[in-house]
C-alpha cells in the first residue's frame, strides 16, 4: 500500500480538511504543483485556483483565493485567504 499524506486546508473562517490522502494539487504563484508523501519542504504563496485532493481514486475539489503553501514533513498544509468546496 501507498504512504499517504497527511493534509489540512484551513481558511480563516474554519478547518475544511484534514486527514491522510494520496496527492494534492494546488495553484501556486509560479505554476501549479502536486505533492505526494515524502514531498521535499518547502513553501509557496498561492494563487485563485483549484485543489484537487485526490483519495482511494476519488477526487474532492476546493476553489482557493490566496494564501499559503507549506510543505513539511509531518505533511501539507494550506492556509487559505478564503477556500470553500467546489461545486460539483
Amino acid at each position: 500500500m501507498a504512504e499517504k499524506l497527511h493534509f489540512s486546508l484551513v481558511s480563516p473562517e474554519r478547518e475544511l480538511f484534514s486527514g491522510l490522502v494520496d496527492q494534492v494539487d494546488a495553484p501556486g504563484s509560479e505554476g501549479g504543483f502536486g505533492v505526494l508523501a515524502g514531498h521535499a519542504p518547502f513553501m509557496t504563496a498561492l494563487k485563485e485556483g483549484p485543489v484537487s485532493v485526490h483519495n482511494d481514486g476519488s477526487v474532492t475539489v476546493y476553489d482557493v483565493r490566496g494564501g499559503f503553501a507549506d510543505v513539511t514533513p509531518d505533511g501539507l498544509t494550506i492556509l487559505a485567504e478564503h477556500a470553500a468546496e467546489a461545486a460539483k
